[in-house]
């Protein structure tokens, strides 16, 4: 369930979106430079809610759109709103046909694909899918693949916000290797902790220890979880603040280094880390925090030269003390809650690489 409480304005006429023409953009490990072109087809590489919004946002700048499907899905709706539709995965399982990187770039070269948006989900976080993308010569529409593999490992992304000024939890530089690691962590800073996984989110690979005898079995527990969500079962620990505020502010940034925020969105409420409502603007916020909030989720994204859209995830404790979590490199389920409270005019700016 998605909750807009309140309305807030930004200065979204600072943004204008001018029609798709985009400069190339080359990535650290690309061979391939994308040559300056106008973007005249867009494939969205996913399904539902989020490939039929991209699609308006498309239409609405004169954009030629394609779909993808699995078998099981030639009836959804998404495969009827876009000018284009193409079978993927065949004979694969629904989930599996959206995440066959190979038939996806082959579609997209053969049909004259411009640039890939990635929605939610699916290959959204997936660095060797946006670099997929740049070396077959077709625009990913998001961040830079380096950008995408650094977000996606929290410890990584730990470290960048330390470098760029941004409160952090305590916790281990780096993932931990046994279960000694753990134990002398929580020696020295005590408990509760929470082991979190090193490559995935979504709550998987999560568990709050919140005394000594608990900590082998969530330990174990965590590893098996990280490791059959993500491939990987690394495991990094941090101290576990008891009863936080969730709060995450939405960004956009361009290839000049321009970097603005859309304000925050308050999404406390959640089931088994799961979040349940989203709220914006939060409610009690003091505005000297709302304002550190915002100002350390652009610093951190002029850091690494974010591009396209994202949100930098807070956890604000009782003394109203803030520290960064995570970024979450895509579009997000609940961008919906901000276009309603900063009007929809930049909607489609989550749609191309901004170039002006």
């Amino acid at each position: 369930m998605l909750l807009h409480v309140g309305g807030m304005r930004s200065a979204l006429g600072l943004l204008a979106v001018r029609r798709a023409c985009c400069l190339s953009r080359t990535t650290h490990n690309s061979p391939q430079t994308l040559e300056y072109k106008p973007i005249k087809k867009v494939m969205v590489a996913n399904r539902g809610e989020i490939a039929i919004r991209v699609f308006r946002a498309c239409t609405e700048l004169g954009i030629r759109t394609v779909a993808v499907y699995s078998e099981q899905d030639t009836g959804q709706m998404h495969r009827q709103k876009a000018d284009e539709a193409y079978l993927i995965g065949k004979g694969l399982p629904p989930v599996a046909a959206y995440l066959d990187i190979p038939d996806i770039i082959k579609v997209a070269k053969e049909n004259d694909v411009d640039a890939i948006h990635p929605g939610y989900g699916f290959l959204s976080e997936r660095s060797d899918f946006a670099q997929a993308c740049v070396d077959a010569g077709v625009r990913f529409i998001g961040p830079s693949p380096d950008v995408v593999r650094m977000m996606g490992d929290k410890v990584e992304a730990r470290s960048i916000a330390i470098r760029a000024g941004v409160p952090v939890v305590p916790g281990t530089d780096g993932p931990i290797t046994c279960l000694s690691e753990a134990q002398e962590f929580s020696n020295t800073y005590g408990f509760p902790i929470i082991f979190k996984a090193a490559y995935g989110g979504g709550g998987r690979g999560m568990r709050v220890v919140k005394e000594y005898e608990e900590l082998e079995e969530n330990y174990q527990r965590a590893y098996s979880e990280a490791l059959a969500a993500f491939g990987n079962g690394a495991l990094f620990v941090e101290k576990f603040i008891e009863r936080p505020r969730h709060i995450e502010v939405q960004i956009l940034g361009d290839k000049y280094g321009n970097v603005i925020h859309l304000y925050e969105r308050d999404c406390s409420i959640q089931r088994r880390h799961q979040k349940v409502v989203e709220i914006a603007p939060a409610v009690q916020l003091d505005p000297h925090l709302r304002d550190r909030l915002t100002a350390d989720s652009v610093n951190l994204a002029r850091q690494v030269g974010y591009e396209n859209a994202g949100t930098v995830e807070f956890l604000v404790d009782k003394h109203g003390r803030h520290y960064f979590i995570e970024v979450n490199s895509r579009l997000q389920v609940e961008h919906t809650v901000t276009e309603q409270v900063t009007d929809e005019g930049h909607s489609v700016l989550v749609l191309l690489p901004m170039s002006h």
